[in-house]
């Protein structure tokens, strides 16, 4: 299918000021064609015309794929996927740089994204429809991807595992089962922290699914991940801005309005910002075993994090320490392993030293570094 039968399809479907749907796509494509083409030449020019006018064109089975959690597309020849098994290369091949190009402004299009020439790169939400979830969409063009336009695609899945299946799937033992239960019983505030892809989302959704059913449950997030088997669960999620830059609503503002829909627990699925500093003060004011995920490379950088994060919303460096401590009980590290497991790594508790918030391990690798004891009646090992 030659570059100018493209543009006369393009054309014939903006004519029609109808939706570029598989049917609209494949009724232009015959139009245009005439009787040059036979049936089975008009359905593969038909599949060409699709991908490059309708969704996620020649990426969508990959995004289909439930095991798939990224795609990355480095080149007209170059599209990998990331999941259990690590970073593979695919088969899928585009035409060339111009097609890679279209598709990543079809995508930021379709994200309230401008991408051009001026605006190089765009980061946005596509909208969640078909078996996947939600997708974030990441482009950049040339000359700024020196290589030529690389699109990055993270697949974010509903994560409904409870504790008993992450148990089946070596995220943790029996004891790390039980010292999770014992944090949501116990009703201590917690961070899940780890890198990107670590599982951090999936275990908060199955400690939420442990709570009493009589707590309700008020949820924010960037992007509505956390869908946990609970009856009284609520979810905010954050709106951004539209193509014009209005139109905002962002963590901040949703957890003071999450504050005012009587939470029995208050939940933020990532702090990444300013949020946090809403989230400590909301957790100092009677909000027991509240919780949020964070990443950070160990549980002992969390109060450094946390301090990078509070400081783009102007909170001074004790104040957030103090609150930290007052606010947090319990860290849970995740971490991925090379053969792609998602574990529970380490835990640890937050106590002050010296006017700073300091974690303490108490369970690492399975083994507990404190008496166990100690730290199911305690809630937070003496801070």
């Amino acid at each position: 299918m030659t570059t100018d039968f493209v543009d006369r399809v393009r054309n014939r479907l903006a004519g029609d000021r109808r939706q570029a749907d598989p049917v609209a796509v494949a009724t232009a494509v015959r139009a245009e064609a005439g009787g040059a083409l036979g049936h089975e030449a008009v359905l593969d020019a038909a599949r060409q015309a699709r991908d490059e006018f309708v969704g996620a064109g020649p990426l969508a089975p990959l995004l289909d794929d439930p095991a798939t959690t990224d795609v990355l597309v480095t080149g007209p020849h170059e599209v990998w996927t990331d999941g259990p098994q690590g970073l593979t290369r695919t088969g899928i091949r585009f035409k060339d740089e111009e097609s890679v190009r279209r598709l990543a402004q079809r995508l930021a299009l379709a994200a309230g994204r401008r991408l051009d020439d001026a605006q190089p790169y765009v980061d946005g939400w596509l909208p969640a429809a078909g078996p996947h979830g939600r997708i974030r969409v990441h482009a950049v063009l040339p000359p700024i991807a020196a290589g030529g336009t690389c699109l990055s695609l993270r697949v974010l899945r509903p994560a409904t595992h409870d504790l008993a299946t992450l148990g089946e799937l070596g995220a943790f033992d029996e004891a790390g089962a039980n010292l999770l239960r014992a944090v949501v019983s116990k009703r201590m505030a917690f961070l899940v922290t780890g890198g990107t892809g670590a599982g951090k989302t999936t275990l908060l959704a199955a400690l939420l699914g442990a709570v009493d059913p009589g707590e309700r449950i008020v949820c924010v997030e960037d992007a509505g991940e956390l869908q946990p088997a609970h009856p009284q669960f609520v979810g905010l999620v954050a709106r951004p801005p539209n193509v014009e830059g209005a139109g905002a609503v962002g963590l901040p503002e949703l957890v003071r309005q999450a504050l005012r829909m009587r939470p029995d627990r208050l939940v933020v699925g990532e702090v990444r910002g300013a949020e946090v500093g809403a989230l400590l003060t909301a957790l100092n004011t009677g909000h027991d075993g509240g919780a949020c995920t964070v990443h950070a490379n160990s549980p002992a950088e969390v109060p450094a994090r946390i301090e990078a994060l509070a400081a783009l919303g102007g909170l001074g460096r004790d104040a957030v320490h103090s609150q930290l401590v007052a606010a947090i009980r319990v860290v849970l590290h995740m971490r991925r392993e090379p053969g792609g497991r998602r574990r529970l790594a380490e835990v640890g508790v937050l106590r002050p030293e010296h006017g700073r918030a300091r974690v303490v391990p108490v369970w690492r690798a399975g083994r507990w570094t404190v008496d166990r004891h100690l730290f199911a009646t305690s809630g937070a090992i003496a801070c």
